[in-house]
């Protein structure tokens, strides 16, 4: 019987910031798990953080990566080129396994070895080659290209989940064509925790949505939060901080964001608004907050108050 395994992948690949005492000692240009490490060749003039590649449709490009063993031991590595996604849960930039159908770069790019032996404190330079279709669709492909370790690790543990870990080079291609920056804000919920008594309590809400990039370029988004009661009086306004710092083409991203302090007893419209470069777009859902204590009483009274009718007009036919 096969056991089950999970993989985990490691992408530690600077974005365009400052560097911070707060990153790893790691080389900056390197993606690296502490045992392995996958990144660019160095050109003549510098080392690259990652494969950043524009081309026309029906393209070949031609490049290296470097895969280093920083261990004791030599290690063995299964090499793929991956497609690029946003992890559901948070927007995290994550990679197709090499047993999932690949349509992008993971499809297009094909490194010279798909099996390498890295020695013990060595590296190995690989060359790979990138061939766009004619009819490739402009705009972003992200994707990467993975050095898999194929052992699974069970932690000494036969009944516990096996474990691959695989580290991934960023590669962005930009396909040569129009570019269509667009976003949309989606299935916009809001939930609220209300106290049983009004006045004892803490309110909050919780306001849940779907972020997701409709164009053909990857966004750096921005969202801000706007919620407004009776009159229209401004109860929140604030930019979220949660939120990818990278959502890729096509990609939605499901999120959620606490709203401590609601109202108690209040009725308005939260509006969530996203925007990044060249796109803006906004969606509200209109709440009515109302203490529990409040609710069943008044429900209490309206369901009184049908009964009385009624009974009243029983007695009104019966003569």
């Amino acid at each position: 019987m096969r056991k089950p395994y999970a993989l985990l992948l490691t992408l530690v690949l600077p974005l365009l910031l400052p560097l911070s005492p707060l990153w790893p000692a790691a080389p900056s240009y390197a993606a690296d798990n502490g045992s392995w490490s996958v990144f660019p060749v160095a050109s003549e003039l510098s080392r690259r953080p990652y494969f950043y590649v524009t081309a026309d449709p029906g393209t070949t490009i031609r490049d290296k990566i470097v895969v280093t063993n920083k261990t004791t031991k030599p290690l063995k590595f299964r090499l793929y080129a991956a497609d690029a996604y946003n992890t559901a849960r948070d927007g995290g930039f994550a990679v197709r396994t090499v047993k999932e159908k690949q349509h992008g770069v993971g499809a297009w790019a094909k490194p010279a070895k798909s099996r390498v032996t890295v020695p013990a404190r060595g590296s190995v330079t690989v060359p790979f080659t990138l061939r766009v279709p004619e009819r490739a669709e402009p705009g972003d492909h992200p994707g990467a290209l993975v050095a898999l370790d194929e052992r699974i690790d069970t932690g000494g543990d036969a009944l516990a989940f096996g474990v691959q870990q695989a580290v991934g080079a960023r590669l962005y291609l930009r396909v040569s064509g129009p570019t269509v920056p667009a976003l949309a804000v989606e299935k916009v919920r809001i939930r609220h925790d209300q106290p049983l008594v009004p006045g004892t309590g803490d309110s909050t809400a919780t306001i849940s949505y779907t972020l997701h990039n409709t164009g053909n370029v990857t966004l750096n988004p921005r969202v801000e939060l706007r919620a407004e009661g009776l009159f229209g009086r401004t109860l929140l306004a604030r930019d979220l901080a949660s939120i990818p710092s990278e959502l890729l083409p096509g990609q939605r991203v499901h999120l959620s964001e606490r709203w401590r302090g609601a109202p108690q007893l209040d009725w308005g419209d939260v509006t969530l608004t996203a925007s990044a470069k060249d796109t803006r777009e906004s969606a509200s859902v209109s709440f009515f907050a109302l203490p529990w204590l409040v609710a069943v009483v008044l429900a209490a009274g309206a369901v009184g108050a049908g009964v009385t009718i009624k009974v009243r007009r029983r007695h009104r036919v019966r003569p």
